[in-house]
């Protein structure tokens, strides 16, 4: 017999009424994902190595032509405000002062994966492309792989691309701007 237990779903004001009242505080590792508040995962130094080489190269590659946010919320809807590992994001001049981003900022959204693979591709992937996130990399950091997802449908993406080492690739907003494989995932 499954004991099924009620849930009581949270709105996303609610969610950042928490985090006012001291309930949730900045070093809470948690994700807002259809108004439960999800635990993440600790960040490992090959994740954080990672996040930071694609930061930088982001950086270098798009300094004047979007933002680049690195563990800072996008919202989706009234009921989940994730925090991607790394973001591109349409530029704004007063950098998201007055809200968070929604789908329609962003350009490139990325997340590093180890031992968050399987919650990565079953929980967030689906996510992103039900709210129109127009591109995802997924960094799998223990095969050494980056699959590249484009053109989001309610039922999810409808073009899916691994890129392996010695591959090159470039965001769907930027073309002609390309990283290699290697160099992203060191």
């Amino acid at each position: 017999m499954v004991l099924e237990v009620p849930r009581r779903r949270f709105s996303l004001a609610e969610y950042h009424l928490m985090a006012e009242r001291g309930i949730l505080s900045e070093d809470d590792r948690v994700e807002f994902i259809g108004g439960e508040i999800v635990e993440m995962t600790p960040i490992g130094r090959a994740h954080a190595a990672c996040v930071d080489r694609i930061a930088e190269r982001f950086a270098e590659l798009f300094r004047r032509d979007a933002q680049v946010r690195v563990q800072s919320p996008v919202q989706l809807g009234d009921h989940s405000e994730v925090q991607p590992d790394v973001t591109l994001l349409c530029r704004r001049s007063d950098f998201y002062a007055s809200g968070h981003p929604t789908p329609a900022d962003v350009l490139l959204l990325v997340e590093m994966a180890d031992s968050s693979l399987d919650y990565e591709r079953e929980i967030k992937l689906p996510l992103y492309a039900r709210y129109g996130i127009a591109e995802v990399w997924l960094v799998n950091l223990i095969a050494g792989t980056i699959t590249g997802f484009r053109e989001p449908t309610i039922s999810g993406y409808q073009s899916v691309r691994p890129y392996r080492r010695g591959e090159w690739l470039s965001p769907g907003a930027f073309p002609g701007r390309e990283m290699g494989v290697s160099g992203i995932l060191g």
